[in-house]
C-alpha cells in the first residue's frame, strides 16, 4: 500500500514542478522562459527536483533550433492524487498521478443523505481500498480531493446550505477528511470542479460556463482560463426563479427556483406523479430515448427554463462556449431547447462565435479538474 507524505516543494521550486506536471513545460529553457526566472537558477532548482525523485530526465524534447534539449517530466514515484466526485447516489473514485493523468477510476454507488459523517468514512476507507488494490510500491499519496453537489465556503472547506443533503450544512468536510490522512485535502463544489477538468479539453476557451444537470443543477465558470469562485457560489443558477404557468416550492424554501422544475430530482418526481417510476435521471434520459412522450415533454421543458437562465448570463458574461454535462446531458432535446432560448433571447453579438456543446471531458471532467486544483494545493 501506499504511504501518506506531504510534498515539502514551495515557492520557485514548487512553481516549476507546476509548469511541468500540467505540460506547461519540459525543458529547462522552456521553464526559463515561462518562470522569468535566469537559466542557472532554474538549472540548481531542477537538479534538486531531481535530486529528491519528483523529477526526471530523459530523451530529447522538441527544439527550435540547435541541439534537442533533453525532456523534463514528471518522475512515476512522485506521488498521487487520491479525488472523488460525490453525488446524490453515487461517487466516482480515482487515483491520479500528479500529472492528472488517471490511473484508475471506480464508481460506487451511495447514499449522501445518510449524513456527513458516515458519508466521508465511507469516502475515505474506499480511497484505503484503492490505495491498496491499485497503489504502485514506494509512490506516496500526497493529497485529497473531492467534489460536493452544494455550495461550499472555499477558506473553510464546509457546506453551506446544500439542497437535499440533511445534516450537512455548515459541516466540516476538509477537516473531517485530514482527520483520515494528514494531508492537503481540497473540498469544492462539483460543477466547479467540472468546469476546471473541461477548461482542459477547452484550450481555444478562455470563458466558459459549464453545466452540470444530474440530479441537481451547478454552472462553473472560467474566466481568463481559472476558476470563479466568487464567495464560494458563482455560478449557482439553481436557485434563480423562473417563469411557469404554475407554482412549485423549492427545497430551499422559495417558490419556482429552477432545480425545482429542471433539475433530475424534479424531472423524476413529475414522472412519478403521472405514475412512471424512474430511479435516477439516467433513467429519464432512457424513456426520452425511448421515445416516452410524457417524458421527452418535461426534458424539453426544462432545457427552455434553463436555457432562459443562461441567456442572462450569456448576455453578461459572454463566454466562449457552454458545456453541459452530468447524467442528462445525453438527452437530446434538453441540449436543442437550451440552444433554441439561448440563440433566440441573447443578443447577436453575444452569440455570434459562442459554441453550445455536451461535455468533451466526460464524466471524468470533475475528477481531472480536482487533480488540477488539488496539486496546487499540494504545492501552495
Amino acid at each position: 500500500m501506499s504511504g501518506k507524505e506531504r510534498l515539502l516543494v514551495r515557492g520557485a521550486q514548487g512553481d516549476l514542478l507546476r509548469l511541468v506536471a500540467t505540460g506547461h513545460a519540459e525543458s529547462r529553457a522552456q521553464l526559463a522562459r515561462l518562470s522569468g526566472l535566469a537559466a542557472s537558477s532554474v538549472s540548481l532548482r531542477v537538479e534538486e527536483l531531481i535530486g529528491t525523485g519528483l523529477l526526471v530526465e530523459e530523451g530529447s524534447g522538441s527544439s527550435s533550433g540547435g541541439r534537442r534539449p533533453r525532456r523534463l517530466r514528471l518522475s512515476p514515484a512522485a506521488g498521487l492524487l487520491a479525488v472523488a466526485d460525490l453525488g446524490a447516489h453515487h461517487a466516482r473514485f480515482g487515483l491520479l498521478d500528479l500529472s492528472g493523468t488517471p490511473l484508475v477510476v471506480e464508481e460506487r454507488p451511495c447514499d449522501i443523505a445518510r449524513g456527513p459523517e458516515e458519508t466521508l468514512d465511507w469516502m475515505a476507507a474506499s480511497f484505503e481500498e484503492l490505495l491498496r488494490t491499485h497503489g504502485l510500491p514506494g509512490v506516496p499519496l500526497r493529497g485529497v480531493a473531492t467534489g460536493i453537489p452544494g455550495p461550499v465556503d472555499p477558506a473553510s472547506g464546509r457546506v453551506v446550505s446544500p439542497s437535499r443533503m440533511p445534516g450537512w450544512n455548515n459541516f466540516p468536510v476538509a477537516e473531517h477528511l485530514g482527520a483520515h490522512f494528514d494531508l492537503p485535502v481540497l473540498v469544492e463544489n462539483d460543477a466547479n470542479l467540472m468546469a476546471v477538468g473541461e477548461a482542459r479539453s477547452w484550450p481555444e476557451c478562455a470563458n466558459l460556463m459549464v453545466l452540470k444537470a444530474g440530479s441537481g443543477i451547478g454552472c462553473g465558470v472560467i474566466v481568463d482560463g481559472r476558476l470563479h469562485r466568487g464567495r464560494g457560489s458563482a455560478g449557482d443558477i439553481s436557485h434563480v426563479r423562473v417563469r411557469t404557468d404554475s407554482s412549485t416550492m423549492c427545497s430551499c424554501g422559495h417558490p419556482d427556483c429552477l432545480e425545482a422544475y429542471a433539475s433530475g430530482a424534479a424531472l423524476m418526481g413529475a414522472l412519478s406523479e403521472l405514475g412512471i417510476a424512474v430511479d435516477r435521471p439516467s433513467d429519464v434520459v432512457a424513456l426520452v430515448e425511448d421515445g416516452v412522450p410524457e417524458a421527452t415533454a418535461l426534458v424539453r421543458n426544462a432545457g427552455r427554463l434553463i436555457g432562459e437562465v443562461l441567456t442572462v448570463l450569456v448576455n453578461f458574461l459572454n463566454p466562449d462556449a457552454i458545456v453541459i454535462g452530468g447524467s442528462l446531458s445525453t438527452a437530446e432535446p434538453l441540449i436543442a431547447s437550451i440552444r433554441a432560448a439561448v440563440y433566440e433571447r441573447c443578443l447577436p453579438l453575444a452569440t455570434r462565435d459562442l459554441e453550445i456543446a455536451v461535455t468533451r471531458g466526460g464524466p471524468d471532467a470533475a475528477l481531472l479538474g480536482a487533480g488540477s486544483l488539488l496539486l496546487d494545493a499540494v504545492l501552495s
